[in-house]
């Protein structure tokens, strides 16, 4: 590898975890958020799942403030709704350009620092259970980062450019939260269907230079997020016949635990932000019209923060989105008190 220059060895997850502990009132908070959200995917629960917040998680303050925000809705639709912040804290891009998430650069207006990105990711998710009692949702785009926040985090996504990956479904094979599988850009449901199965089933692999063995994951699901077609459009996957036929496939397959989240931006929405109300409501209006669909839709994914839209790195709109643009926080409240009126 004589184009790779090993700049310092970091230190394993064991060891910032040490360094970074979580308190006995947090390990309870989570072990007891974890039970009451399986009990949503594995059909024990009524309630509505809502992984909602940022595209990206950029600044700790904001990223709190938001959260506490969320919390104050929590206790007021708790009856029906579980609502997992989404602190999305490293982020896939297409061409290797662009803002990679608080994990490289703990500053997007600083260069690439990874050991102070693992300790502000570490310290962000710690603060949020800690400040709002609620524990949150990432995204594994690295699986082997997972073990760094594998004590924290309340659910998993694996996204469309990730879910083809063989070592993503195998890391998810050893969780004991859930994890969504995305459908690929493609649009194609046999690759999502195929990793759900290898997510569930045990293997035996390499992992952080140990041979481990996962007994599969019953939690790993699907996540609809829209795809794009061979001339660059964007095809969503929301729509009520979509909703029918993954009901079909997920009945052709031997899966555990029938459940479906709906990501109500990316090409479902072709990133538009505004359209993920409309979104939502057509998929309550699903969920209300066939019983299948409602007993298969856990949940949906809403991509939203404190100001409405996305603006560059540098300038410096507190709680206004870096990368995809987001669904401001007066417009989110409502539509969650919205979903709570619906269920």
């Amino acid at each position: 590898m004589k184009n790779t220059i090993f700049t310092r060895k970091l230190p394993i997850p064991q060891e910032i975890k040490e360094r970074y502990p979580l308190s006995d009132a947090v390990a309870e908070t989570k072990a007891e958020r974890d039970a009451e959200i399986a009990k949503v995917f594995t059909g024990k629960s009524d309630k509505f799942i809502l992984i909602i917040g940022p595209c990206s998680a950029d600044r700790e303050d904001a990223v709190i403030d938001y959260t506490a925000r969320l919390a104050g809705v929590q206790e007021k639709v708790k009856d029906k709704i579980i609502i997992i912040p989404r602190i999305y804290t490293n982020k896939p891009r297409t061409t290797g350009k662009g803002y990679k998430g608080m994990v490289h650069q703990p500053n997007p207006e600083k260069g690439e620092d990874l050991l102070e990105g693992l300790i502000a990711i570490r310290r962000l998710h710690t603060k949020a259970i800690e400040e709002t009692g609620l524990t949150c949702a990432d995204e594994m785009l690295y699986p082997e980062n997972y073990k760094y926040l594998s004590d924290i985090l309340s659910y998993v996504a694996v996204g469309a450019r990730s879910v083809e990956d063989q070592q993503h479904r195998l890391t998810a094979s050893g969780m004991d939260i859930p994890v969504g599988m995305k459908n690929p850009t493609s649009g194609e449901n046999s690759i999502m269907f195929n990793s759900i199965i290898a997510a569930q089933s045990p293997h035996k692999f390499i992992y952080r230079g140990w041979e481990a063995q996962t007994k599969g994951n019953m939690l790993t699901h699907a996540i609809l997020r829209g795809y794009v077609d061979s001339n660059g459009l964007n095809i969503p996957n929301y729509h009520y016949e979509n909703l029918i036929r993954v009901y079909e496939e997920y009945m052709s397959h031997d899966l555990e635990n029938l459940a479906v989240v709906i990501d109500t931006n990316h090409s479902n929405s072709g990133k538009k932000p505004l359209e993920q109300i409309r979104i939502a409501h057509e998929i309550m209006d699903s969920k209300r019209y066939n019983p299948d669909i409602d007993r298969m839709v856990k949940g949906m994914m809403i991509e939203s923060y404190i100001e409405d839209g996305c603006q560059k790195i540098g300038e410096g709109i507190y709680g206004k989105s870096i990368t995809d643009p987001c669904l401001g926080w007066e417009k989110s409240e409502r539509l969650i008190y919205d979903i709570a009126e619906s269920l």
